[in-house]
This record gives structure tokens, sequence and C-alpha cells, in this order.
């Protein structure tokens, strides 16, 4: 597959913190865009989001329960799992960055995109994703600071309140204001796409530059990073095999499965970001690591499956298209004599 340009910038904006990060005053700047550039990007979510649609998709209860139970359940239930891993395999720096990536709500944008794809439940991963992003708003923080407690998180009232002001604030007024905008939001889905993924740029700038400031990339080996990276490809795997099978044992049809596992198999780097900024403070960076790494490559590995659903679905449907059959008529000869 060709390489996803997106995937390019986010490395070279990890290598332009690397080599000139935000320092003093240019730190405060940057934080100060990059939660900005999130708290608009959550706005423009709201103005998309048609409220009949959400509500037409509460329909789906039992598949929105599903994916918020593979999102917050078992996710987190696999990274606690990863414990045993530590100190042979990961560092606890890095377990604890791989844990709260557990943590993270799943995605909207992509999830919609790979369920398109593959011929899936479209709406149902719009309010799948949006729900999950809502639920997370509170869900994250509060499993963080019970599963993470006071190594990790720097969870408080106050970081709770933050976050809640930085994400859920913006969407709910977003929503408000729908009635107006959100003709001119639906038809710009371009500029909601460069917020999105400028907002993410930023975030990362202002992380790792902080990461950078304090030192903390001589925490991490090559041979650990690898290490993490299996680990990763080992959950991801998981997720997508139980999301997959499981809906069909919970007897979803096709369409719906391909929603669950696109919207329960993924995680959010949008929503993530910001909250290990709020929650782990000047570790934020080592701590968004894993989340960054597993955020490429569940795009890699979900693009390849979408593709692949979506031609077995064309394959399906032309396999129940009527076959022409063309009859051959013998006519008969009169034989005069």
């Amino acid at each position: 597959m060709p390489i996803d340009p997106y995937i390019v910038l986010l490395l070279g904006t990890v290598g332009l913190a690397a080599l000139f990060p935000a320092r003093g005053s240019a730190a405060d700047v940057a934080s100060g865009a990059s939660t900005a550039a999130v708290a608009l990007l959550f706005f423009l979510y709201g103005a998309r989001l048609s409220t009949r649609e959400a509500l037409d998709g509460l329909r789906h209860w039992r598949l929105h329960i599903t994916v918020l139970a593979c999102t917050f359940l078992v996710f987190p239930l696999l990274g606690l799992a990863a414990r045993g891993l530590v100190p042979v395999v990961l560092t606890h720096p890095l377990y604890q960055g791989l844990l709260f990536l557990t943590l993270v709500p799943s995605t909207v944008q992509s999830s919609i995109a790979f369920t398109s794809m593959a011929r899936g439940n479209v709406p149902a991963a719009i309010c799948a994703g949006s729900f999950s992003s809502l639920v997370g708003i509170v869900a994250t923080p509060l499993l963080a600071a019970s599963l993470l407690g006071g190594n990790g998180g720097g969870f408080s009232a106050g970081s709770l309140l933050k976050i809640v002001l930085q994400l859920l604030v913006p969407f709910l007024a977003g929503q408000l204001l729908r009635r107006w905008i959100g003709d001119f939001v639906t038809r710009h889905r371009k500029v909601l796409a460069l917020v999105d993924r400028g907002s993410i740029l930023l975030v990362v700038y202002t992380a790792f530059s902080a990461g950078m400031v304090q030192g903390i990339w001589h925490q991490v080996s090559p041979a650990r990073l690898g290490g993490l990276v299996v680990v990763e490809a080992v959950i991801l795997a998981v997720m997508l095999l139980l999301t997959w099978y499981g809906g069909k044992a919970l007897r979803f049809g096709r369409a719906d499965r391909i929603a669950i596992q696109f919207a329960g198999s993924k995680k959010s780097l949008a929503a993530g970001l910001p909250m290990a900024s709020v929650l782990f403070g000047a570790q934020a960076a080592l701590a968004v690591l894993p989340l960054m790494l597993f955020h490429q490559m569940q795009l890699i590995v979900c693009a390849v499956i979408a593709k692949r659903r979506g031609r077995e679905a064309a394959a399906e449907v032309t396999a129940r298209q009527p076959v022409a059959t063309t009859r051959t008529v013998v006519g008969t000869g009169t034989r005069s004599g």
C-alpha cells in the first residue's frame, strides 16, 4: 500500500519537535494554539452531527453497547494483562502509556471512512463513534484515575473539568448552532478534515517539544520500542478478531458487524492527545507515544481489511444478481416430397 502522507506529516512533526522544540513563551503559544484547535475540532464535530441522526442511532442500542463495551471494558482488560510484561518487555512509563491507550475513546472520522469503504452500516458507525467520544470525555479520566492511580494520571476534579471544557462544551455548542451552520459544515467537509489533522499535529508538536525539554527520550531504547510495537500489534489483532466474530456470535448482520469492527477496535488520537496533555503534564510525550504508534498501525491494517470487506460485499451483490440465460430455439423444417 502507498504511504499515507499524513503519517509522513506526523513523523515530520516529531522530527521538528526534536530539532526545534518550543521553549518558554513559544511553548505557551504552541500549547494555547493546540488547545484552541482541539476545541474548534470538537465544535465542528458537534455542528456536523445531526441531532435527529443521533436519536435515530439510539435504536441500534445493542450495537452501541457492544462498541462501548469493547472500547471501555475489553480494551482496558487487555491493557491490564500487559502489566505482566513489565519490566522484561516494557518499561513502567511505556506501560502507563499503553494502559492509557486502552482507555481512550474510539475514533469518529476513520471509523466512518472504513465502514463506508467496507459497505457497512455507516449511520451506525457515525453514532457509535460520536457516542464513544462523548462517553470518553468522562470515562477516560475516571478510568485513568482508578487504573493508573497516583503514578500516571495526575487526575483531579480540575483535570476532569478542563477536559470537559475543552472537548464537551465545544461539542455541545456546535450542536446548539447546528441549525445555522450545519449545512455549511456539511458542504465543507474538507475544512473539518484539515482542522482534524492540523489540531493533531499541533498537539503532537507541543507534547513532543515538552518531552525534549524534559529529556525523557533517554528512557526509551530501540529494543523497548520494538517490544511496544509487537505488544500493540497483538492487542489490535485480538480486538479485530473479537469485534468481528463476537458480532457474529451476537447475531448482528454483516453491515452492523463491519461498524462494530471498525468502531470497536480503534482509538482516537484527536481525543487522546489533549486528554494526555491534561492528565500527564510534562510526561505527556512518553504517555502518548503508544497511542501514536497504535494510531498508525490501526490505519494501515484497517485500510487493508476495509478494502477486502468491500470486495467481498461487491462479490456478494454480483452473485445475487440473476444470470441471463440464452434460450436456443431449434426450428424444425418441413420436408416436401
